[in-house]
């Protein structure tokens, strides 16, 4: 079912049409017949003339209790007993609907009201303009000046709402119309002021006409406005877009000669800020290295931070290694780099794969009293351990021990999940002993890790002993994730038997029962080790003890069944167990979509995707494309396009897999059944359709 989005009541006013502002409120929202009483008492009882006291409720309603419609309501009542509004009562209703982000009604509003022949003061029109310029739409707002304009002839928009109309129009990319501002402002009396500029020309450097935006630059000096840092930074960010370094390095040269000349610290920061992002976006990192080198903007930008926010545009653009250079340069000049930026580079080399450099940089940083954060800890310490590299993860252990304040059993957990990705139960058990010694007490997560870990090696023995303790006290009591652990160990090894004597018995003898995450691990297990029947009879049970499966266990069971080639029962699960429970998503229609595919049903997928979509029920990318990679293996070209168009009729935008796949489609049914397309042109081609 759709809408008419072109709808009659919800048109825009015209300002020159002599429409009464009052007869402009439509029909209220319906409130309670005791709300309307009591509205209708209190106007009955203190009248309509004392409009002190309603411009009073009418601003409570809109700023203490932010209801904008509670204060329509009343106005709307008041009007109806000759209550004429004033400008303070508009002001209260614009400011509410604009924070409750309602800034189309808000203009219209505003609009009616000025169409009354009612038009505040010029100070109270630029108030509720700047707040109209929230909303981001600049043309609504400049039709609102119009029409203000042309009932007030004398009004005269602020310099900053008329900046402000600038910039929305540059970010629109609608530089024409900013452009206009400029003369509009002019007619108006006021005179463009730097702000101006350097907005114009950063939306014209926005669009890539940097010729344009030389033109503006060179027209400042006629009105008498001299260009400051940020107006430079502005036409370097255009130049450098064009990849063109060498008129960018003149740029800079005069840009570090205004900054030098300049007072304003703060300008002339967002410049350099500016510069320094512009550089590393485009990839002329050598650049920045150079300024770090020279620091050619001199003392006007506080060197402290230039560095770090080097170091922060290095980060963000992944220059990790070129941001630590920066900081060899800080330790040159007598300065620290900032612990948030140290960091920075430590959890990127991590997060990069060098956890050898980053190891490095950690030593280097305990100097400036650096140590890493609990995240950085966590990936340092398991890239170490996943590299074999014991010492240092020990060392990085201890650096983390050695922190003020510092969670002991939290820290000693996370070395813990670190170890469990090397085969080395004895270090499993020095890191239990290690924790006795040092009087820190494991929780029920350190021994869960340390259970994982053993399972996880195929050592479930020496899980058990722990286990074992556990239930004789030497530990604190096991839990539900203990016993599922346990049980995902047997099922790991082979040990089907062992894993579902331990479920019916071990648990039910602790007094635990099994929950739903306990029950769909060892239905996955079991399915894994090709056990269909054993499966099924734990889901059965966990039916009948009233434990409700949820979308994970649907997964396990179809997947099972289609990875066992049982599609038939797979088929008949979904339509009498899961379709009619209501309790399904994504993750299960992709296990359902795959299974028919691979067993060669390519139509029943189909007709599952679109009866999916006729039920209300919206699959995502992954779902479409697991059908369209099918088409595509067996070369059916229209049928692929068909789902790709079934996607986008249903709002699945295709995302960079689809294309991979249409473009492998491509190449396998022929390049001339596409006139040589690539696979860009493949979808330039498609979504212009």
């Amino acid at each position: 079912m759709f809408l008419s989005k072109n709808q009659p009541w919800r048109h825009r006013p015209n300002a020159k049409a002599a429409v009464s502002f009052l007869s402009y409120f439509p029909a209220q929202p319906e409130i309670t017949a005791a709300e309307e009483a009591a509205q209708i008492s209190d106007i009955e009882f203190i009248g309509t003339t004392n409009t002190d006291h309603w411009t009073r409720r009418i601003h409570k309603l809109c700023t203490e209790n932010r209801d904008a419609d509670a204060a329509l309501r009343l106005l709307h009542r008041l009007r109806l007993r000759g209550f004429r509004p004033d400008s303070l009562n508009i002001s209260s209703i614009v400011h509410a609907l604009c924070h409750a982000n309602r800034f189309p009604e808000a203009h219209r509003r505003f609009l009616a009201f000025v169409s009354s022949h009612c038009v505040p003061d010029e100070r109270t029109c630029n108030v509720l303009i700047a707040r109209l310029l929230d909303g981001r739409d600049p043309s609504s707002t400049l039709q609102l000046i119009n029409a203000l304009v042309s009932e007030k002839p004398e009004f005269v928009p602020s310099l900053m709402n008329y900046n402000r109309l600038v910039d929305g129009f540059c970010k629109l990319g609608r530089l024409e119309a900013a452009h206009l501002m400029l003369y509009h402002m002019i007619r108006k009396g006021h005179r463009p002021n730097v702000v101006s500029y350097t907005t114009l020309i950063g939306g014209y450097c926005s669009i890539g006409d940097v010729d344009a935006a030389e033109k503006v630059f060179d027209e400042m000096p006629e009105w008498g406005v001299r260009s400051n840092a940020l107006t430079y930074s502005a036409l370097v960010r255009g130049v450098l877009r064009r990849r063109d370094l060498e008129k960018g390095k003149r740029l800079m040269g005069k840009l570090w000669e205004v900054i030098g000349s300049g007072a304003d610290v703060q300008v002339n920061s967002a410049a350099f800020c500016s510069v320094i992002d512009t550089l590393c976006r485009e990839g002329f990192f050598h650049e920045v290295f150079k300024i770090a080198e020279d620091m050619p903007q001199g003392k006007n930008v506080l060197e402290e931070f230039a560095y770090g926010q080097m170091i922060d545009s290095l980060c963000r653009f992944e220059m990790y290694n070129g941001a630590a250079r920066v900081v060899y340069m800080m330790k040159k000049r007598g300065f620290k780099p900032s612990l948030v930026s140290y960091n920075s580079i430590v959890h990127g080399l991590c997060t990069d794969g060098d956890f050898l450099r980053a190891y490095q940089l950690l030593e280097e940083g305990l100097q400036l009293g650096y140590s890493p954060s609990e995240f950085t800890y966590t990936v340092m310490v398991e890239g170490l351990c996943r590299e074999l590299d014991l010492a240092k993860a020990k060392d990085v252990l201890n650096v983390m021990l050695s922190k003020k304040g510092a969670e002991r059993t939290r820290i000693y957990n996370i070395y813990l999940r670190a170890l469990c990705h090397m085969n080395s139960p004895t270090e499993l058990l020095n890191v239990l002993v290690l924790m006795f010694q040092s009087h820190c007490e494991p929780d029920i997560i350190t021994l869960n890790t340390l259970i994982k870990g053993f399972c996880k090696m195929g050592i479930v023995e020496e899980a058990l002993r722990v286990f074992d303790d556990m239930i004789e006290g030497k530990f604190c009591a096991p839990d539900e994730v203990t016993f599922a652990t346990i049980i995902h160990g047997f099922l790991s090894v082979g040990k089907a038997k062992e894993s579902l004597d331990f479920l019916h018995n071990a648990m039910l003898e602790r007094g635990f029962s099994p929950g739903v995450v306990t029950y769909n691990t060892i239905i996955r297990g079991l399915f894994k080790l090709g056990l269909t029947d054993e499966a099924m009879e734990v889901f059965n049970k966990m039916v009948g003890s009233g434990v409700s499966a949820d979308c994970v266990t649907y997964t396990a069971v179809i997947e099972g069944f289609c990875e066992s080639y049982l599609i038939n029962e797979a088929k008949k699960f979904w339509e009498n167990v899961v379709w009619p429970s209501k309790v399904h998503d994504s993750f299960v229609y992709s296990a359902m979509l795959k299974g028919l595919c691979r067993s060669e049903k390519f139509d029943e997928a189909c007709n599952l995707l679109y009866e999916l979509a006729d039920c209300g029920v919206v699959p995502n990318a992954v779902n479409y494309n697991i059908v369209l990679d099918c088409a595509c293996k067996l070369g059916l070209k229209r049928e692929a396009y068909q789902i790709t168009s079934e996607m986008r009729n249903n709002g699945v935008m295709p995302d960079a897999v689809t294309w991979r796949i249409l473009d492998r489609l491509h190449g396998t049914v022929g390049k001339q059944d596409f006139g040589g397309q690539n696979g860009h042109s493949i979808e330039s081609a498609f979504v212009n359709k």
